[in-house]
């Protein structure tokens, strides 16, 4: 037995599990209970040959944004369907890209459904954001002739050492790309360890360092801080877990103490959290409004809680000092570049192995300072909304940091150009009828 037949039948196996959790998971989160039918490919035609993106959740489709924009800017004539696999993801697309570009949930990695969406998208490119290696997608693919770039790829050397068990598995789904676009030199060199074809595999610089924040969340941050209150030191707490906003919570205390009129956003990671979150502030004695109701904030308002989505450019926008979540528990973090791009003092916890070179580089340029756990960074953001112009130094480091390691879109977009314009081959266009 082939081994794609072995990996498609344990999928098939495991499909009742796979939807027994979609609908655990949307006892907190309704959103997963919602548009399963796209999920298995049922969805209407997409005409005139499209460009298919895939990015997984809400980091990858931030980093698809600026080449999405190009895509629509230089080739008006041709559509694109971006799909993610997480209603956040999905709703963080509307939120930036609104109707401009089709958008689904991505086909589960079944033979069959793979043929059905590939059969109603017919695309012309495939473009894969970041770690997504899907056998039966990149076959389907294959079987019709149509490119596969894996965009802004990363590969962990402790990832690329549990593949190393299976490289003889590996080695064929990895040649099945037009292009591997790795973010690193030490990326690309991982791909090839694994067998990925050498002239396929390029290093292209990661495009979450081209980054743009729109005048509209400049704007839009700049009214808020108004509404704040101008004077007062303003700290943002973006992306927490659970348990994490309790270690926030506890540094906010301290920085109080030291500077009673000091305001903290925090910004919860998961929409289906927002309540608990909300309790967990009021509980442990703070007087809180949540951004939801719109609520006027007073001088003695101590947190703000931002319950909305597909807004935290303008909440970073808002502050004088950001921390990033996700990294004083073992999450792995999240992205640092948004308020880089804005100047603004950026702190991570320990626990930053999903964005490890980012946050390197920038600590290496004096951009970023990591803080083992709440005591040390409340002591770093009292410091800091008590400097001003250390404040200031910190967040143009780390901004400069940013503008010089842009390019990476370009780059990719100079690559994909010439498979947007060429014409479909006969296998492709024969592909399209035929089943996987």
């Amino acid at each position: 037995m082939h081994w794609r037949s072995l990996y498609s039948i344990l999928l098939y196996l495991s499909l009742p599990v796979v939807l027994a959790r979609l609908l655990l998971r949307s006892r907190r989160a309704p959103a997963y209970r919602r548009r399963w039918a796209e999920r298995f490919g049922l969805i209407p035609t997409v005409g005139n040959r499209p460009v298919w993106i895939h990015a997984v959740s809400v980091g990858e489709t931030v980093t698809a944004v600026p080449l999405i924009e190009r895509l629509l800017a230089e080739h008006p004539e041709i559509p694109i369907i971006l799909t993610n696999t997480t209603p956040t993801g999905s709703q963080r697309a509307r939120a930036l890209l609104g109707e401009r570009v089709r958008h689904c949930y991505a086909p589960y990695d079944l033979p069959d459904v793979q043929a059905r969406f590939f059969r109603r998208v017919a695309p012309r490119l495939v473009l894969v954001m970041e770690t997504e290696i899907w056998p039966n997608l990149l076959a389907a693919a294959q079987r019709r002739s149509i490119p596969v770039v894996l965009a802004n790829a990363r590969l962990s050397a402790h990832s690329a050492a549990g593949y190393r068990r299976v490289v003889c598995l590996l080695q064929p789904v990895l040649g099945a790309f037009h292009t591997i676009a790795a973010q690193s030199a030490a990326d690309a060199r991982r791909f090839r360890a694994l067998g990925a074809a050498p002239q396929s595999v390029q290093t292209n610089g990661n495009m979450k360092f081209d980054l743009e924040i729109s005048a509209t969340n400049l704007t839009a941050g700049r009214a808020l801080r108004a509404t704040l209150g101008p004077q007062r030191p303003v700290w943002i707490a973006a992306s927490t877990h659970q348990g994490e906003e309790t270690l926030v919570l506890e540094a906010q205390r301290a920085i109080q103490a030291r500077a009673a009129q000091t305001l903290l956003i925090l910004v919860p990671r998961h929409p289906e959290r927002f309540e608990a979150v909300a309790t967990l502030c009021r509980r442990s004695g703070f007087e809180t409004v949540c951004r939801s109701t719109r609520d006027r904030i007073r001088s003695t308002t101590q947190v703000y809680l931002a319950d909305t989505m597909g807004e935290l450019p303008l909440l970073y926008a808002a502050a004088d000092v950001a921390f990033v979540g996700g990294s004083l528990v073992a999450a792995g973090g999240h992205n640092v570049l948004e308020p880089a791009a804005l100047g603004v003092p950026v702190l991570v916890g320990p626990h930053v192995f999903n964005c490890a070179e980012i946050v390197a580089g920038l600590e290496a340029s004096e951009g970023l300072v990591r803080v083992a756990n709440p005591a040390f960074l409340a002591q770093t953001v009292a410091d800091l909304l008590g400097n001003e112009r250390c404040r200031r130094a910190l967040g143009e480091r780390a901004r400069l940091q940013l503008e010089t390691n842009k390019g990476a879109t370009q780059r990719l977009y100079e690559t994909i150009h010439p498979l947007l314009t060429e014409p479909p081959t006969t296998a492709g266009l024969n592909g399209n009828r035929a089943n996987c």
